[in-house]
């Protein structure tokens, strides 16, 4: 793996099973014969548990999924580690629940199951191994309206993980730990017509992604640096600006909520 791996799920079964299950779960249209890259990298640990890794912002989110899923399929606990963010999150999920398992390290908590994370071969210093925060702008929505549709989808969050701001712009959601799961996603697959702006930074901003969506699905990607296979089509501005500083003041997110104060 030539990335920090910002995302893992660490499962007990069968690999060859495990590796199927996870790309079921994360990608069900995929097809090897259409080139199309895997969000994930299957390594097999010394016992029972087993590794599966993602080094991209964009699949930040996907380890929840894939551990809730497989959770339901047995009877020992899974664990969803998201280490895009400061502090990193690690979850343990039993039958489709989750358990926030606070100061837990993932790395130690990895070799203690037999499937130690892989390290990069880039150094510390690499915006890809930076907290990244997300925070998310979605128009058109109040905050009531926003946490009836979470609480109707079952977000599998504890109430008062998120924080909603109302602001002239629309509704802002961000959370103590800067990850909110599929909290932007969830609401725009239920609310439409709403427009949804999901930015995911580093604290210095050198690392920076806005991806722009309506109806569950990404419309565009701003990224800087640009990503080498962007999922998206390519914007080169947000909101008639193209530096993460103005992008941020025309969409009305403090620069300060990245910067893990």
């Amino acid at each position: 793996m030539s990335r920090w791996p910002l995302w893992a799920v660490l499962a007990p079964g069968e690999p060859a099973r495990l590796e199927s299950r996870a790309l079921a779960i994360a990608m069900p249209d995929w097809d090897e014969e259409d080139g199309e890259e895997l969000p994930f990298e299957f390594i097999a640990g010394s016992g029972r548990y087993h590794a599966i890794v993602g080094t991209d912002p964009i699949d930040i989110g996907a380890e929840m999924q894939i551990a809730e899923a497989l959770s339901l399929e047995c009877d020992e606990p899974v664990y969803s580690i998201e280490r895009a963010n400061d502090p990193w999150t690690v979850m343990s999920w039993r039958n489709g629940a989750l358990d926030v398992l606070e100061d837990r390290d993932p790395d130690s908590l990895a070799k203690s199951l037999g499937c130690p994370l892989p390290e990069s071969e880039k150094t510390s210093d690499s915006p890809w191994r930076k907290p990244l925060r997300t925070v998310a702008l979605i128009e058109g929505v109040r905050a009531e309206e926003a946490h009836r549709v979470l609480v109707e989808a079952d977000d599998p969050f504890p109430p008062g993980h998120y924080r909603f701001e109302n602001t002239p712009r629309g509704l802002l959601i961000s959370s103590g730990t800067g990850n909110i799961g599929f909290a932007d996603i969830t609401i725009s697959e239920r609310l439409p017509l709403a427009t949804v702006y999901a930015v995911s930074a580093s604290p210095s901003l050198d690392k920076f992604v806005v991806t722009k969506m309506k109806g569950g699905e990404g419309i565009e990607q701003f990224a800087r640096p640009p990503e080498e296979f962007p999922p998206y089509p390519v914007a080169n501005e947000v909101s008639g600006e193209s530096s993460p500083e103005r992008i941020l003041a025309a969409l009305g997110i403090p620069a300060e909520w990245f910067r893990n104060e």
